[in-house]
């Protein structure tokens, strides 16, 4: 099969891949076509290219992985909270398909990844799909970013016993931090849930959503 019919497949399983997301509830239009609009056979390698559009996460190399496509859009559905967005953090950069779907939603994405071997493929990624509204920084996305940054939604792509308190002061008044988020009972039956933290009049606001795993939070470059 040469690349052109690869490309009809590919495309036909793409757009399967995203009526199954509205099956599984994904509710939000405008996240749905951002999945539509970037192919996720483009973040993995050629040899998993033939699983790109199957539910599933799959190894980017370094322990990581990128996430299954229902994680991906269901964390952009609770980041987005029906907002129009102008400004998005997101930590954990990976290969960069979260990203190349934030950066359709978003009029600025600044993305923060700890392994520089990953900053490499995912600035290779990001560019070979023209995402010019990125930034991309190799750094600590656990500690606070030396940067003042002010955005509508943190996207955090890793799993977290507590929420790293240093990214709030990031958020905007009524902004949303999702990520996974264990308590401490579950932290060691590798439990997460999807949490989101929005900055509301009162204080941060808290809500648990659904069960995921994630490969954990971890301090420090690499």
């Amino acid at each position: 099969m040469g690349t052109h019919g690869i490309g009809m497949t590919s495309a036909r399983t793409h757009a399967r891949m995203v009526e199954r997301l509205r099956e599984q509830g994904i509710r939000d239009e405008v996240v749905l076509s951002a999945m539509l609009a970037v192919p996720r056979h483009r973040f993995v390698d050629e040899a998993l290219a033939i699983r790109a559009y199957d539910d599933v996460p799959l190894p980017i190399g370094h322990g990581q992985t990128i996430s299954q496509p229902w994680v991906v859009a269901r964390m952009t559905e609770l980041a987005r909270n029906g907002r129009e967005l102008d400004g998005v953090l997101e930590i954990g950069t990976g290969c960069g398909y979260q990203t190349a779907v934030l950066s359709r939603l978003a009029k600025r994405v600044w993305t923060v990844e700890r392994i520089g071997a990953l900053v490499a493929k995912a600035r290779r990624n990001l560019q070979a799909l023209k995402c010019g509204n990125v930034a991309l920084k190799h750094g600590d996305g656990s500690a606070d970013l030396g940067e003042e940054l002010s955005v509508d939604a943190i996207v955090v792509t890793a799993g977290a016993t507590h929420v790293p308190t240093a990214l709030l002061r990031h958020l905007k008044p009524g902004g949303r931090m999702v990520m996974p988020l264990s308590q401490p009972d579950e932290g060691e039956r590798g439990v997460q849930h999807l949490t989101v933290i929005e900055a509301a009049p009162g204080g941060m606001r808290e809500q648990r959503f659904d069960a995921v795993r994630f490969v954990p939070l971890l301090p420090g470059l690499a």
